[in-house]
Parts: C-alpha cells; structure tokens; sequence
C-alpha cells in the first residue's frame, strides 16, 4: 500500500502555464481520507511551494529547493548548507558564461542582482521572497544558503549553453544538476530529492515500495529511484523515462492525477 506520494511541481503536476489541475482539491482529499501524505517535490523555493498550496501547509510535507530544504507544519526538518568558499567557486564560474544569471538561494530568502530585472517576474514563480543586492557575493553571508540556481534567462537551453561549464568548473566536489531548460542547480554533493526522501522515509518509518512519485527531469531521477512506484510523464526528459518504472500522461493531461485517481480505485493507497 502506498503511503507516500512525492510529486514535483513544473512539467509534472502544473500545467503548461503552470496552473494547478482543476481536480487536485479533490483527490487530495480522497488522499487524505485514506491516510496517505502528499509532499510536493521541486526545485522551487519553499515560499514558492506555499503559494500555490499555502492551505496545505499542515497537511503536506515540502521538499524545497531540490531537497536542500525539507519542511513541515511550517517546521523546517532538515536542510544542507553549502559551504562560504564554495558558494563564492560557483559564482565565479558562472560570472565567465555569457548569459548565465545566478540566485543566492537561503532556506527562506534569494538574492539577485540588477541583471535579473527584465526576468523579475517570470523568475518569481520559483523564488517568491527574493531580494535584489549590490554585490551577490556578499549575499552569501548574509543567511544560511542551500544551493545557488544558475539560469539560462536569455536562451532557455541551459542543457547546452550554462550546464557544461558549470559541470566541468565546480562538479569536483560539487553536485551540478540540470533541474530544467532553464534551470541548473549547485547543490552539495550528497544533496538530491532521492537523497532527501530517503531520509523522509526514515523519519517517517514507510519503505521505499510504501511511496511514489511523479518527474519529468533529470532532477527527478534520484527520486523515481528512491519508490516503489516511480512515475515519469510522458513529456520527460528521455533519461528519466529510462530510469522510470512506470509512465503518466503528460502534465498538459494532468497525467498526476489521473494515475493518483487510478490507484485510489485499484486500492492501492492507504
């Protein structure tokens, strides 16, 4: 029986212009009733997360900033830091790439330069509480910060022109992940959402075969790995359909909940 069901959120859950399915209220409560925790999974910034399902906030568990931030009952659980020298590496390696806009990510504030204010608004569905610095390098003292998120503002093909470069000049011990088209993630290297679930699973007491969950992109592997039941959507990437035991229809079909609606009525949730 499956207890558990991590889901990320862009390209999985949300639609094409990231809406919510219309019948998610409803089969979170079918979920609900049959004691089964839902926990949104995403490279979104926590605040982000409660934007959208805000009135969750007792109900869900929150797996933050592609796992370096895990809350809930609005309680952080556990988080991972990255390291001052560290963060200071990362930015300097993306300021050498044309186009590359980094964010200071801390467990509840981003922080962003000027160069992002043609981007703001698009930028602020995945960071909510953000703040705009002088000096991005100083932001990195300014709290506790869990990743730094690269992204391709200009182009949208971070795969080929930010994650490379990224890769090759931080990766040794750094973990470099490519959490979207735009999106590339710097993260510690023992970090991911599997990572994060996993430690879910065990403050929880619910075996890998008692969870599932939902990604379309290649910062969803480790998590489909981590269940029992692991989801790609039709629309993923081909290397997380690779990895993935089972498929879903594609986000833009809701694909989410007609697979979560499929089990409730196969029995297989609670």
């Amino acid at each position: 029986m499956i207890k558990v069901v991590f889901c990320d959120m862009d390209g999985t859950l949300l639609d094409a212009e990231g809406k919510m399915p219309p019948q998610f209220d409803e089969v979170m409560a079918e979920l609900k009733a049959r004691g089964v925790l839902f926990a949104p999974a995403s490279g979104r910034q926590y605040s982000a997360l409660l934007k959208q399902m805000g009135k969750y906030i007792d109900d869900f568990l929150f797996v933050a900033e592609n796992g370096t931030f895990v809350a809930r009952h609005d309680k952080e659980l556990f988080s991972n830091e990255l390291d001052r020298g560290d963060i200071l590496r990362v930015l300097d390696a993306a300021g050498e790439i044309p186009g590359a806009y980094p964010v200071v990510c801390g467990k509840r504030l981003a922080f962003v330069t000027d160069v992002w204010k043609p981007y703001f608004d698009a930028m602020r569905q995945y960071f909510t509480q953000c703040q705009f610095v002088d000096d991005i390098r100083e932001a990195a003292e300014k709290e506790e910060v869990i990743k730094v998120a690269v992204c391709d503002a200009e182009r949208g093909h971070a795969e080929e022109y930010i994650y490379p470069q990224l890769r090759d000049a931080v990766a040794d011990p750094l973990q470099v992940v490519l959490s979207s088209g735009y999106w590339v993630d710097i993260m510690n290297p023992d970090v991911s959402k599997g990572a994060a679930i996993k430690k879910v699973q065990q403050l929880l007491g619910v075996k890998p075969e008692e969870c599932a969950a939902f990604g379309d992109y290649l910062n969803d592997v480790e998590m489909l790995e981590s269940v029992g039941y692991g989801f790609a959507m039709e629309n993923a990437h081909p290397d997380v359909k690779k990895v993935a035991k089972y498929t879903a229809p594609p986000n833009t079909e809701y694909g989410v909940m007609t697979k979560l609606r499929e089990m409730i009525a196969q029995g297989m949730m609670g």
